[in-house]
């Protein structure tokens, strides 16, 4: 792969519950473990920071998708839950959900644009056939 842009970070303190920053210091945060996990809740993690990177990088493939095919994108959106939980080794696991909205084109159109996007994304291409991915598509 020709790499077209790096993105670099670092964590320090105790991982979840430490500090995050990119080597531009665009992004610069505290991690806190959440509630649900027996944390703090008193910062982000890394399951919301990858929510918010698939779903940038997802609507992005679907708008270049959906131009291509002349699709209206006006009002789209893409949502993106990521769960994490324990797997049958004994180690942690993740799968995601992508909730899209393209309110401007029919149902068949919608999800056919939406999974074209799934074969053009950066972040889909990444975790294929490691992770479960569900995609969805609203009316809204």
């Amino acid at each position: 792969m020709k790499a077209l842009y790096t993105a670099e970070a670092l964590a320090t303190g105790e991982g979840r519950d430490g500090h995050g920053r990119t080597s531009d210091g665009r992004l610069d945060l505290d991690l806190a473990i959440p509630k649900e996990m027996g944390g703090s809740d008193n910062g982000t993690n890394p399951e919301q920071l990858f929510a918010i990177g698939y779903a940038a990088c997802f609507h992005s493939a679907l708008r270049l998708v959906a131009r291509q095919e002349r699709v209206d994108v006006t009002d789209s959106s893409v949502g993106a839950r990521v769960m994490l939980g324990q797997i049958g080794n004994g180690g942690f696991g993740l799968a995601v959900e992508l909730e899209v909205t393209l309110p401007n084109v029919d149902h068949e159109t919608a999800m056919r644009v939406t999974e074209k996007a799934h074969q053009v994304c950066p972040y889909s291409n990444a975790t294929r056939g490691n992770i479960t991915v569900a995609l969805s598509v609203t009316d809204d």
